[in-house]
C-alpha cells in the first residue's frame, strides 16, 4: 500500500511536468523493456494458450493499464492527492457491486448499507463539505474522472474473475502491458512539441511509475493475494488513503481539510462494512421453498 500510496504522489507531481498520455505511454515502454529479457522465452512457449485469449489479455490492458493509468494522471492536475487516494479506495466495493450485476453473485447486507454509506461519504468528500453545491457547481473534473477511473478499474477485476485466463500472472502482466502501448502509440504521437520532454523532474517520476508501481507494485499483490487470499488483501486498500494523505503533507504539503476526514472516513467505513457483513440481503427462494416442504 505505501507503493501505491507513492503512485498517487507520483501522479500529482507528474501533472504539472509531463502529459498524462506521455507518462502512461512511457511507463509502458520501461516494463517492457524491464520484463523482456525473463519473460520473452515462457511467453513464447505458452503461445498457443495466449493467441486463444489475445482478445481478453487487449481489453484486460486497455481498461487497468492504460485507461485507468492516464485518467488518474489527467485527474490528478485538478484533484487533491488525497482526494484521488480515497475515490481510488472505493475500487473494492464497485467491485462488489459489480460483481453482483455481472457475475451473479448475492447481494448481502454490507454491499448495500455500505454502498449508500460510501455514497454518502463520497458526496460530502467531492463536494468539500457542502453537499449542496454539487447541484450547483458540479463534481470537479478531477474527482469525476477518479471516479471513472476507479469505476473502470473495478470492472477490470470483475472480468478477470470472469474470463478466468489461463495465462501465469507475469505473462499477463507482460500481454498487458504491450496492448495498452500499442493504444496508447497514436494518442502519444499526436502530443504537441515538449509535452513528452525527458528531463531531470520527469525521468524519476517515470522510473518510479514503470518499476516500483507497475512492476514491484504488481508482484508484491500477486503474492499477497497467493498468501492472503484476495478478500483480506482489498481490506488493506482501506489503508491507502492514509498513507496518501501523510505521503502529500510531508511530501507536497498539501493541508488536510475537515472533509477529507469525514467524507473519507465514512466512505471507508462503507468500504469496510461491504468487505465483512456477508450476509444475504434477500433469501433465495429456493431455500423458502425447502424449507415450507419440509415443515408439511
Amino acid at each position: 500500500m505505501l507503493l501505491w500510496a507513492g503512485n498517487v504522489v507520483v501522479s500529482k507531481l507528474a501533472a504539472a511536468s509531463i502529459a498524462p498520455t506521455a507518462i502512461t505511454f512511457y511507463r509502458l515502454v520501461l516494463v517492457l523493456l524491464v520484463m523482456t529479457p525473463f519473460i520473452i522465452r515462457p511467453l513464447w512457449s505458452n503461445r498457443a494458450a495466449i493467441c486463444r485469449q489475445w482478445r481478453q489479455l487487449a481489453v484486460c490492458g486497455l481498461m487497468s493499464m492504460a485507461l485507468f493509468q492516464s485518467l488518474s494522471y489527467r485527474a490528478a492536475d485538478s484533484t487533491t492527492a488525497t482526494n484521488m487516494a480515497i475515490v481510488t479506495a472505493l475500487a473494492p466495493l464497485m467491485t462488489a457491486i459489480l460483481s453482483v450485476l455481472l457475475l451473479g453473485e448475492r447481494l448481502t447486507v454490507g454491499m448495500a448499507a455500505g454502498g449508500l454509506l460510501s455514497f454518502g461519504g463520497l458526496l460530502y468528500l467531492v463536494g468539500r463539505g457542502d453537499v449542496l453545491a454539487l447541484l450547483h457547481e458540479g463534481v470537479h473534473a478531477g474527482d469525476g474522472l477518479m471516479l471513472l477511473a476507479t469505476l473502470i478499474f473495478a470492472l477490470y477485476g470483475v472480468l478477470l474473475r470472469r474470463w478466468r485466463l489461463s495465462v501465469p500472472p507475469w505473462q499477463m502482466i507482460y500481454c498487458q502491458a504491450l496492448a495498452a502501448l500499442l493504444c496508447m502509440l497514436p494518442f502519444f504521437l499526436l502530443l504537441p512539441a515538449g509535452h513528452a520532454a525527458l528531463d531531470a523532474t520527469t525521468l524519476p517520476l517515470i522510473a518510479y511509475a514503470g518499476l516500483a508501481s507497475s512492476i514491484v507494485l504488481s508482484f508484491l499483490w500477486i503474492q499477497g493475494v497467493k498468501w492472503l487470499g484476495p478478500n483480506r488483501c482489498s481490506i488493506y486498500v482501506n489503508l491507502l488513503p492514509i498513507l496518501t494523505a501523510l505521503l502529500v503533507i510531508v511530501w507536497l504539503h498539501e493541508s488536510m481539510r475537515g472533509y477529507h476526514l469525514i467524507g473519507g472516513g465514512i466512505s471507508l467505513l462503507g468500504v469496510l462494512l461491504a468487505q465483512t457483513v456477508q450476509r444475504p440481503l434477500f433469501a433465495r427462494r429456493a431455500n423458502v421453498s425447502g424449507v415450507q416442504q419440509s415443515t408439511f
